[in-house]
């Protein structure tokens, strides 16, 4: 994926990224902001202007009264959790990585799994856009319209639109988050069987506050993961069985059978139920931060849906019938994960209890062929499509499985009616 812009800006300050929006509409030119390209899409390509946030890192303000940290859009989310850690605060729940921004985490929807906290977006208590007309608003719980009225003079609920905007409303400069005391999570993990995963999904989700497993196609083998709080004290992995586990066997051996199997696809499922197994048990806890996210360095293809958590079981069991019927080998572990409902309007787990399907390639493997089959699985039963990540959805399917769409498109059409923050992929999944 490449994008061709005409000018590409670092802005230090929000002045500037108002001005470069001023110049881009005097010039007729189209703006994005980029974050750290995690995406698999292209949402922050253009052919105008493209703004990095590089410059714009800083934590603004913490306060631990109101449980509130606001920090600008660029803030690498390492950064944060460090940030926040060293002032004896955590945020409530994470995904498994911490490479993105903050702005590129929330607009697109970044999620973990959890039985009661949600993902990115749900932790947000406010947010700092820059508009098309270059004001700059403030949303938060107490004014979550910044000021903005509708068409009809009324207000409008711009903070739950613009959590998850993808950047169609503006550009965000910082975001507010609600955060809770530092903690730890005692961290358990182990080699299941697919039919015991599956007999005691519903107690494992019920029973964990976060509960996540990956299945290793072609075999029966799971890895299980349950984290939850603990008074501590803190019993961080050895060294050396962090290397051996993370890098040496996650990273750097798992990309070496992953290049083997693209050679050789016929011994993908002799190792991946050697891999089920090498994986062995472990238990250890540790901040929070640490805990949630894991180093991934393997280069991949990705596509994730949301669907009904009621409905998890008879999709995982239709995706695995798939294998049997497809003349597919797969390396990549499908990894499953579960929230809670929110009410942001473009969240994947807007209204639901949702779980989330994902399922990787390696990023030379081609991928059309079980990416399609799959997600015809998901769609079937009204999955949401990660916003971040590759699928073939548009418009016309997205308007059917989030109830607030067209509230959506129509605060776009107010706020944004020369669509000086589109792009065609945003033309594809909102609409012109």
């Amino acid at each position: 994926m490449t994008a061709g812009p005409r000018r590409v800006v670092t802005p230090s300050s929000v002045q500037e990224v108002a001005e470069q929006v001023l110049r881009a509409a005097q010039d007729g030119e189209r703006v994005r902001m980029a974050g750290t390209g995690h995406s698999f899409t292209p949402v922050a390509a253009t052919d105008g202007v493209l703004l990095l946030p590089g410059r714009l890192t800083g934590v603004r303000a913490v306060d631990p009264e109101a449980g509130t940290v606001t920090v600008e859009a660029g803030c690498p989310l390492r950064a944060l959790n460090e940030a926040l850690l060293a002032r004896g605060l955590s945020l409530a729940n994470m995904g498994d990585i911490q490479v993105q921004t903050v702005a590129g985490a929330v607009q697109t929807g970044t999620h973990g799994t959890g039985r009661d906290v949600g993902g990115m977006a749900a932790q947000v208590a406010g947010l700092e856009l820059v508009l098309a007309d270059g004001q700059l608003v403030t949303c938060t719980r107490e004014l979550p319209g910044g000021g903005v009225t509708g068409s009809d003079g009324g207000d409008v609920n711009l903070l739950d639109a613009a959590r998850v905007g993808l950047g169609a409303l503006g550009v965000l400069t910082a975001v507010t988050f609600a955060v809770v005391p530092a903690f730890l999570l005692a961290a358990r993990e182990e080699a299941m069987t697919w039919s015991q995963v599956i007999s005691r999904l519903d107690e494992f989700t019920a029973d964990n506050e976060h509960f996540e497993f990956y299945w290793f196609p072609h075999s029966e083998g799971c890895l299980t993961k349950r984290n939850n709080r603990t008074d501590g004290p803190a019993s961080p992995l050895p060294r050396w069985r962090y290397l051996l586990d993370d890098e040496v066997l996650s990273n750097s051996l798992f990309g070496a059978t992953c290049r083997i199997g693209k050679r050789a696809p016929a011994v993908i499922p002799t190792v991946n139920a050697i891999a089920a197994k090498a994986l062995g048990a472990r238990s250890y806890s540790d901040a929070a931060y640490r805990v949630f996210t894991s180093p991934r360095r393997v280069r991949f293809k990705e596509e994730e849906y949301a669907i009904p958590r009621a409905a998890l079981s008879d999709v995982l069991a239709e995706v695995r019938a798939l294998f049997r019927r497809r003349d597919w080998r797969i390396s990549f572990p499908i990894e499953v994960r579960v929230t809670p409902p929110d009410e942001v309007w473009l969240s994947t787990a807007y209204g639901r209890d949702s779980a989330y399907i994902a399922i990787h390639v390696f990023h030379a493997t081609a991928h059309e062929d079980y990416f399609r089959d799959v997600e015809a699985v998901m769609t079937s039963v009204g999955g949401r499509p990660h916003w971040g990540k590759m699928h073939t959805r548009d418009a016309a399917y997205l308007a059917e499985v989030y109830p607030r769409f067209g509230d959506f498109v129509a605060l776009r059409d107010r706020l944004d009616p020369e669509r000086r923050f589109g792009n065609d992929y945003l033309t594809r999944v909102l609409g012109p």
